[in-house]
């Protein structure tokens, strides 16, 4: 599974639609309104690298009142789930 996370700035009135849209697109798994310098970030998991182009550019930049992206392709997950998970097999 390939990770990316995508840094969305967009029109102030419509952050709540952007959000919204973005989350009912297939391969982002959640949306996360957020303070600093972006106002949204979804998190993409989709089965090869070429799929990116379809969810990101392809249909999650196209949502109308996206101004702008920033994407960010995961190398390794990291997460205490997972360490749990090894724990529990005996690792």
């Amino acid at each position: 599974m390939i990770t990316a996370i995508v840094m969305i700035k967009a029109d102030v009135h419509r952050i709540p639609e952007v959000a919204e849209a973005i989350a009912e697109i297939d391969g982002v798994s959640e949306v996360y309104s957020v303070t600093g310098g972006v106002d949204l970030i979804a998190v993409v998991r989709v089965r090869r690298h070429e799929d990116l182009a379809d969810v990101i550019p392809g249909r999650v930049n196209k949502v109308p009142g996206v101004t702008s992206s920033d994407t960010h392709i995961s190398f390794q997950t990291y997460s205490k789930h997972d360490l749990e998970s090894a724990f529990a097999l005996g690792w």
